[in-house]
């Protein structure tokens, strides 16, 4: 399960990365700027959610240990 929040968190980093080349800073609340301002902002959400998840699941282990 580690592994597969590190490869998330790396997919929700890549596209982070594309869609700022997607923004057209002129404009940027206009047309595809805007969708890829849209996509940024679910990449957020996504890594926030997956850290989240990652340090439950570390919570869980010490509770686990004891």
């Amino acid at each position: 399960m580690k592994i597969f929040t590190f490869i998330l968190m790396f997919v929700a980093l890549a596209l982070i990365v594309f869609n700022i080349t997607l923004i057209n800073f002129d404009s940027p609340f206009e047309g595809d700027s805007m969708v890829a301002l849209i996509g940024i902002a679910a990449s957020i959400c996504a890594l926030l959610i997956l850290a989240i998840f990652r340090m439950s699941k570390m919570i869980a282990e010490k509770m686990n240990d004891k």
